[in-house]
């Protein structure tokens, strides 16, 4: 009988808190699993989210830079590593290669699941805000997330559902609109930006954030509420 492989070491700590919790929302979002079966990527436009990302996986890996579709200038940071342990844990939750019209549901601890959110958001969620010209001082506002898949937005909308009761709206989907759009408006938006941002010490993209507080401040309210002494 041969001898036995090397027991395979990895690069990630798997152990559930809040800031793995985000790093897993970044890479249902803007990862990226190899069919090997071993490399795990990640691409974002912004530098600071890539640096997040490898800070909340605690991993420091070369960040290169790559370009998108026909453009010919590199406006995308990647980091790229291997790690079988990490990449099989990631497929147990409900990530997989070729995720972008095909992810559901994905097993995270229920109380970190705003943490998780609050990834997805930073990668691929935004707020709008406009003047509503129909009414006289009336400041509308949205806090959205996109997807390829239909059943991974359904499944998002029942778990937001499922903790603090807002239903939001989904969109697209239809003729020539390949993804889905999970909107909450005004109310329901405070409510749930409020339950991702629940501290100011966890990770997330400065740049949301202040474009978030900015929002928010027209109407009066302030994204981490003071506390009543």
């Amino acid at each position: 009988m041969g001898k036995r492989g090397p027991k395979p070491k990895g690069k990630v700590k798997i152990e559930w808190s809040p800031d793995f919790a985000y790093a897993i929302g970044l890479l249902a979002t803007d990862g990226n699993l190899s069919p090997d079966g071993r490399h795990i990527s990640f691409t974002s436009k912004d530098v600071e989210l890539v640096e997040l990302y490898q800070k909340v996986l605690r991993i420091k890996v070369h960040i290169g830079k790559k370009s998108s579709g026909s453009e010919k200038e590199k406006l995308y940071s990647v980091v790229q590593f291997g790690d079988v342990l990490f990449y099989q844990f990631l497929l147990e939750i409900g990530l997989m290669p070729k995720k972008s019209k095909i992810l559901g549901r994905i097993k995270i601890p229920k109380d970190l699941f705003f943490d998780f959110l609050r990834g997805s958001f930073d990668g691929d969620g935004c707020t709008y805000s406009y003047w509503d010209p129909r009414w006289r001082s009336s400041f509308m506002f949205y806090t959205t997330f996109v997807s390829a898949s239909e059943k991974h937005i359904l499944w998002l909308q029942r778990e937001i559902y499922r903790r603090i009761k807002v239903a939001g709206h989904i969109t697209g989907g239809k003729e020539n609109v390949s993804v889905f759009q999970l909107k909450y408006a005004k109310a329901d938006s405070l409510k749930l930006l409020r339950k991702m941002f629940h501290s100011k010490k966890l990770p997330h993209l400065t740049r949301k954030r202040l474009k978030i507080e900015k929002m928010l401040s027209i109407v009066g309210e302030q994204l981490y509420p003071a506390r009543v002494l």
